[in-house]
């Protein structure tokens, strides 16, 4: 069996203000919190992380030095990252809503839905037939996307799925086959 601990990383200024990210870093309180997380986490496994700042910074509170993997990175916002949603939606009225009720639209110049979510499943789907264990340090909407597939829900289910910062979602793989275990463990 292969253990899978998707790790949301910790809170920043974009996640307090309702905000699409850009490579922002983690504040002093954000990192102190990421620490507690230490002693939820196994030791023998392989740690991976987005290769953006805020998801190594959480890896790096949690003592780990984690291996790059660029298929965890969050989606890709285009002209959106580091915007409020209420700021974007009041200069373009549904552009927003085009984007989330359209999994090809992509609006704001990134990464469709479509696309961020078949190359989430793409990684998940290699990860299964490997047998290590791994804490996988990420983004809400990695793991949305995640969960998603491994539930075969479509991919406007994504919407649907809540993942807090700092909280653990666990996949366990037998037979190259996703089994979700537990999702939005707040860790801390």
């Amino acid at each position: 069996m292969k253990r899978l601990l998707l790790v949301r990383h910790a809170p920043t200024t974009a996640t307090r203000e309702r905000a699409f990210p850009a490579d922002e870093s983690l504040d002093d309180e954000s990192c102190a919190a990421a620490a507690q997380l230490a002693v939820k986490l196994p030791g023998d496994c392989v740690a991976l992380s987005s290769p953006a700042r805020r998801a190594i910074q959480t890896a790096h509170a949690t003592g780990f030095e984690p291996a790059t993997e660029p298929r965890l990175a969050e989606c890709d916002f285009g002209t959106w990252s580091g915007r409020r949603l209420e700021d974007i939606d009041r200069e373009s009225p549904g552009a927003t809503r085009e984007w989330m009720t359209d999994p090809a639209a992509a609006p704001h110049g990134g990464e469709s839905l479509c696309t961020f979510t078949q190359r989430v499943g793409a990684w998940l789907d290699e990860e299964a037939t490997r047998e290590r264990s791994v804490v996988a340090f990420t983004h809400g909407g990695v793991i949305r996307a995640a969960v998603a597939h491994v539930l075969g829900a479509g991919v406007n289910a994504v919407w649907r799925i809540s993942v807090e910062p700092l909280s653990l979602t666990e996949l366990h793989a037998v037979d190259g086959e996703w089994s979700l275990v537990a999702l939005n463990r707040m860790a801390i």
